[in-house]
Order: structure tokens, then C-alpha cells, then sequence
């Protein structure tokens, strides 16, 4: 069930990151894998989302092996200076951050939506995290996609999941997932390295 699996490690990492200790690599990224069936489940409009959220989240699972802290993964890319290139765990980690977002307002969306349809949510999540970077032709594809989106009960099929359990489920991740991305937010700043890139 993988929305219980969801809550349940980003509970924990709240917990973490509202403590003085910083945040571990492999404790983040174990938590950010949890997150990448999701996308799946969305169908077409996410395809883009899912393949590069679960390509990202595979490096910091690999960088979690030999790094110990985010702050001390950031600091090693500034110091080889190369946060922006491509492939460098800074940048994945805000590519990550940015899916962690878009899922949070997603379910945010879903929990204050009645009815089947997923299309609301998703365009809405869609438009406030992800659109702002994308090019136009990335924009028109997950526009059409959006038709293809599964419906509300297919989805909760999908997780194995009733609409109660499902909706406490996701505000848990609403919840823990706030003061994770504005934690990261803050780290990208607090290092001069802007979040809008």
C-alpha cells in the first residue's frame, strides 16, 4: 500500500528535519523512492515527471552509499563547482523537491475535490510546480495527457486504498512534506543557490 508507506516515511523525515540533526542522504532518499509509483499510477499527462523523478531519486539513492547529509552533498558539488551541470546531485535534488511539491499539492487538490475526476488536481498541481520550467512543447503534451488521466476510483484501486484511509493517508504527506521542501528550499538559499533553475 504505497500511500501508507508514503506517510509514514515522511513522517518520519519531518521529524528529522525539525531536529537539530541534519538531514540524512539515504534517509531522504529512501523516502523519495516511496514516491515514484505514484507517478505511474497517473498514466500519460506524468510519463515526463516519472521518468525523471525516478532518475533522479535513483542517484541520490546511489549517492546516499558514499554522502551522508544533504548539506554535505550540496557542499561538495559547490566546491567542484558544479551544482548546475547536468547530472549533479544538487540539481537532481531540486528536480526531487520540485516532484515532492507537485504530489503534495496534488493531494491537496484531491482532498478538497469531490467527484471522479482527477483533471482538476492534476492541471492545477501541474501548473503551480512544474509548468513555470517547462517549455511550451512539455506543457502541450501533459495538456493533452491530462485526458488520459485515470479516474479518482481507478486511482485509488491502483494504491489499494478506500477514499477515507486515502485521504488521511495524503494529508499525512501534506502535513510532513510542508516544512520538508521549505527545509530545502532554505538550503538552496541559505548557499546562494536560487530554487528558480
Amino acid at each position: 500500500r504505497p500511500l501508507r508507506k508514503i506517510s509514514t516515511a515522511f513522517k518520519e523525515l519531518a521529524v528529522t528535519v525539525n531536529s537539530p540533526s541534519p538531514v540524512p542522504v539515504a534517509q531522504f532518499s529512501h523516502a523519495c523512492s516511496l514516491v515514484s509509483p505514484l507517478f505511474g499510477c497517473l498514466g500519460i499527462a506524468f510519463k515526463f515527471a516519472e521518468m525523471d523523478y525516478v532518475a533522479k531519486v535513483d542517484d541520490l539513492v546511489r549517492a546516499s552509499g558514499s554522502i551522508s547529509t544533504l548539506v554535505v552533498m550540496m557542499d561538495k558539488d559547490i566546491e567542484a563547482n558544479s551544482v548546475r551541470k547536468a547530472g549533479s546531485h544538487t540539481r537532481n535534488l531540486l528536480r526531487v523537491k520540485r516532484g515532492l511539491d507537485m504530489v503534495r499539492v496534488l493531494f491537496e487538490q484531491i482532498i478538497a475535490s469531490e467527484g471522479n475526476s482527477l483533471k482538476d488536481p492534476a492541471t492545477k498541481s501541474y501548473a503551480q510546480v512544474f509548468a513555470p520550467h517547462h517549455g511550451w512543447a512539455i506543457r502541450k503534451a501533459v495538456s493533452l495527457g491530462m485526458y488520459a488521466l485515470p479516474t479518482r476510483a481507478h486511482l485509488l484501486n491502483l494504491l489499494k486504498e478506500d477514499e477515507a484511509a486515502a485521504k488521511i493517508h495524503m494529508q499525512s504527506y501534506v502535513n510532513s512534506s510542508g516544512p520538508l521542501i521549505t527545509y530545502l528550499d532554505n538550503l538552496f538559499l541559505s548557499k546562494q543557490l536560487g530554487i528558480d533553475w
